[in-house]
């Protein structure tokens, strides 16, 4: 097996996960990356950059892998030109040097529902909607998708989209707890009763490993949907309800939610540019993400993903939100 972005959130519990069931794990790693957790479980780790083909074709052949879990990316960047440089670099490098083997290896690709874009009120997104990313971001994971969909004539691979992915380890997520937990509120962005669609990390990973397993292929016709997975979990709350389901998750029995107006939201994304700047260094509140916050509901059926694969989520969304509270604490981040 080989993992790209292993030193990421997602990466991070899929290695741990592979070692538990006895595969043999490298891990694509950059220099600068933390790493001391992957290699005391034993990961094998080869550094490299995921855009270079020449460090895949590299990394590939030193892995021997028959499975590639592609999870590198940027999920924030100083430069909006940097998203495609990576998302979508990063894919034609993988699946370039995934070709080129005498026997190319399965390639999963890790995108994200932003590649789709916002659904309908009323309708979570199924895998055969036309894609309309609102985002620099969802742009990118797009192009991403569109450069793998390149390579379905010469390598097997599939390709999914989760939405919002918590846990213990995520630093996203960790803010709207620790807003809860500190002072009791919940920002929601907007006045519109938006829904969103959830995904535990773990159960993420099943989904991935199954995928890899059995998962429907890319198509060299390019149908729409095809080879391509959502995972969530069955609940859908809006925003003011997720904040809600987190302060029972901690404890709280009562949570005020603070609805801030569009026009406020925007100045704050456009405040958070101006920080990336300042810094030099990418914010998680930045008016990309906005622009995503404000566009609408962000829901998706896993009912594909359900009949092909047999994935379902483990434990119920509450749950959930439990076991990453106690995880956020254990580390001393709450």
């Amino acid at each position: 097996m080989l993992v790209t972005g292993a030193s990421g959130f997602i990466g991070r519990h899929l290695v741990h996960r592979l070692i538990e069931r006895g595969f043999r794990v490298s891990c694509l790693v950059r220099e600068i990356s933390f790493t001391d957790d992957l290699r005391s479980v034993g990961a094998r780790l080869l550094t490299g950059d995921v855009t270079d083909r020449a460090d895949m074709e590299r990394v590939l052949a030193a892995s021997q892998a028959r499975i590639v879990f592609h999870l590198a990316g940027l999920l924030k960047a100083l430069r909006t030109h940097d998203f495609l440089r990576v998302n979508a670099g990063g894919v034609e490098s993988v699946a370039a040097a995934c070709a080129d083997c005498a026997e190319p290896p399965v390639l999963v690709v890790v995108s994200s529902l932003a590649a789709a874009g916002p659904c309908a009120v009323d309708r979570p997104g199924v895998e055969s909607d036309p894609p309309t990313p609102v985002s620099a971001y969802g742009r990118s994971k797009l192009a991403a998708e569109r450069t793998a969909a390149r390579y379905a004539g010469r390598v097997p691979i599939s390709i999914v989209r989760p939405p919002i992915v918590f846990g213990a380890g995520d630093r996203a997520v960790l803010e709207m707890f620790r807003s809860i937990a500190r002072w009791g509120l919940h920002i929601v962005p907007g006045r519109s009763q938006r829904r969103f669609s959830l995904i535990h990390v773990a159960d993420l990973v099943e989904g991935l490993l199954l995928a890899a397993e059995k998962g429907e292929r890319l198509p060299p016709d390019g149908s729409p949907g095809q080879g391509v997975y959502f995972m969530a979990t069955d609940d859908h709350p809006t925003y003011a309800q997720l904040g809600e389901a987190i302060a029972m998750a901690l404890g709280n029995k009562r949570v005020t939610v603070v609805r801030l107006p569009g026009p406020l939201v925007r100045c704050i994304g456009l405040c958070g540019d101006a920080m990336t700047w300042i810094r030099r260094r990418p914010v998680w509140i930045n008016s990309d993400k906005m622009t995503e916050a404000l566009a609408g509901s962000w829901m998706c059926s896993s009912a594909k993903a359900r009949a092909d694969l047999g994935w379902h989520p483990a434990i119920a969304l509450a749950d959930r939100l439990r076991e990453t509270a106690q995880g956020y604490r254990q580390a001393g981040w709450l």
